[in-house]
């Protein structure tokens, strides 16, 4: 890839970021614009999450691992939502917006390159320090996957109770969190490794040139995730999901920032 084309690339992702946060706040703080925008904020952090990789890796590579994502995330909750395997018994909401083969809405492919790409790119932030280490490619894939179930525990009470897309069904596991069986987190991270081991051999080319530059791109966009669905819970009153994503976002941007610097 020639210098011109990285810096339209990154150019546009930036752009597209730019216009992810700019959405997400016009839909947090007009509430009547919201529905109408919430499919629009989930499509355009895709988008960003995938040219931020495509930056660094053939166009190819990223929309396969791309598919691969959203095919797996949207048929598991699509799964889920007949059987309740992976992730337990739920429903969509009609605010979830039209259903792919009447199962999935269809932003929730979208939601899986989302948390799976950025959550990726996170990690490789974070684990900067130990890059040549012997078994970094499986740190790596094991603390992705965790990232990820660290995004669906502040997804939840947002999307279910703030947002309405989906509702839990009752099982007979008396601990939840915000109506989410704690079979849920652990099915998310089931398929995120799933996941992860198909698109992973696709995902390991270095970017051209110094390969010590650290990208903060999928930092950013991982936790305006967090930090948008902190503000919706809490103007849902889900103190305890913001006193969470609070955690986290802290969490993981001082050990980002830590390992960017090495």
């Amino acid at each position: 890839m020639g210098l011109s084309t990285f810096k339209i690339l990154n150019g546009l992702h930036w752009t597209l970021t730019a216009a992810v946060g700019l959405t997400a706040g016009v839909a947090l703080f007009s509430p009547q614009l919201a529905p109408k925008l919430d499919g629009l904020i989930i499509a355009l952090a895709a988008i960003a999450s995938i040219t931020a990789l495509v930056r660094q890796l053939p166009v190819e590579s990223v929309a396969f691992a791309a598919f691969v994502a959203a095919l797996i995330g949207g048929a598991a909750h699509g799964l889920s939502a007949q059987t309740g395997i992976p992730f337990g018994p739920l429903a969509f909401g009609e605010t979830a917006g039209p259903k792919l083969f009447n199962l999935v809405p269809w932003t929730l492919p979208l939601l899986w390159v989302v948390a799976i790409f950025n959550s990726r790119g996170v990690v490789r932030l974070i684990l900067r320090p130990w890059r040549k280490v012997k078994n970094y490619g499986l740190w790596l894939l094991g603390l992705t996957a965790a990232l990820s179930m660290a995004f669906d525990l502040a997804l939840e009470p947002f999307a279910a109770h703030a947002k309405h897309l989906w509702f839990w069904q009752p099982t007979k596991i008396a601990v939840t969190w915000h109506g989410m069986s704690p079979l849920g987190l652990l099915g998310w991270l089931a398929v995120s490794l799933i996941i992860l081991a198909f698109v992973m051999p696709y995902l390991i080319k270095k970017q051209p040139g110094n390969p010590s530059t650290p990208d903060f791109a999928p930092l950013v966009l991982w936790l305006g995730a967090i930090v948008f669905f902190a503000i919706g819970s809490a103007q849902a009153g889900l103190w305890s999901a913001v006193v969470a994503d609070g955690i986290l976002t802290v969490g993981v941007a001082v050990f980002s920032i830590r390992g960017a610097q090495w």
